[in-house]
């Protein structure tokens, strides 16, 4: 057996691969090497530079300690998603192909038949076997879901290098057979609410949410009406407005823009109130 080195532990692990048949399994064998390698590729780590073993639904690359980890986690985090919105865009439903990857760092020897040992690759297999990166790739839209161990976390992701952001890992421990493994999964943990979506259009886009609001935007130009409970916020009242309220009985102020701007029954915006608001009129 060699002597343990240091190297860079990359595992990608196609989902699903037992489902499929002998033709189709080859098939995503054959695109799992190839986005692998364009990888690989991107990050600059050429052949020379690392080792491959098939793990048949699997690839595992051990990579030279010296090849930049920052430029790697780039090209996952990019070239991968890219690579596999490629393929898949023209491809069958049953040759759609979606990915697990872990990136760790750790010691490595190759014994006498080609074979590697170590508890850090022991540990990095268990982190691509775990439950939290299966529900991860389930629950999202796109195709990968990638996880680093907590020592190339430490090392490397916490210092936000450029094209890694470290807020955008979320921790999580995996239980197995030798304890609790944590590790560090880029993107929103299984079972995390969806984020909200931001509105589009309209003239409240844009604005910062008010204190105590609970997030939401703050509101455009307001209508509001005490008396009959009635509050119209976000629009733009402008013109002449004449009609626009009859028939009722309405108490309180009528108010149009935010409350430094209040003016009764007077000019606002170019526009006009005419009537009286307590027997109606117009507003």
């Amino acid at each position: 057996m060699t002597h343990p080195v240091s190297r860079t532990i990359l595992l990608l692990d196609i989902e699903r691969f037992s489902d499929r048949d002998d033709v189709e399994q080859a098939y995503l064998r054959r695109m799992l090497y190839d986005i692998t390698d364009r990888a690989l590729e991107h990050a600059g780590i050429d052949e020379t530079r690392r080792l491959r073993a098939d793990r048949g639904d699997s690839v595992m690359a051990l990579i030279d300690a010296n090849a930049p980890v920052t430029t790697l986690l780039r090209a996952l985090l990019t070239e991968v998603p890219a690579q596999l919105r490629t393929v898949n865009r023209m491809a069958s439903r049953s040759a759609q192909i979606r990915l697990r990857g872990v990136l760790a760092t750790g010691y490595v020897a190759v014994d006498a038949l080609d074979g590697w040992v170590g508890s850090d690759l022991n540990h990095a297999c268990r982190l691509l076997d775990a439950h939290h990166l299966r529900a991860a790739l389930r629950e999202r839209a796109d195709d990968f879901a990638l996880c680093v161990s907590d020592a190339l976390y430490t090392g490397v992701v916490r210092h936000d290098h450029p094209g890694v952001p470290a807020a955008d890992f979320r921790p999580m421990t995996v239980d197995s057979k030798n304890g609790p493994l944590k590790a560090w999964l880029h993107g929103p943990l299984p079972g995390d609410p969806a984020p909200a979506v931001p509105p589009r259009g309209g003239p409240g886009e844009g604005r910062p949410a008010p204190a105590g609001s609970g997030g939401a935007p703050a509101p455009g130009p307001t209508l509001r009406i005490d008396g009959g409970s009635v509050d119209i916020s976000g629009g733009v009242f402008g013109g002449n407005q004449y009609g626009g309220i009859s028939g009722g009985h309405f108490s309180g102020d009528v108010t149009f823009g935010t409350p430094g701007d209040r003016e009764r029954g007077g000019r606002k915006h170019g526009g006009q109130t005419h009537g009286d608001p307590e027997r109606g009129g117009g507003a």
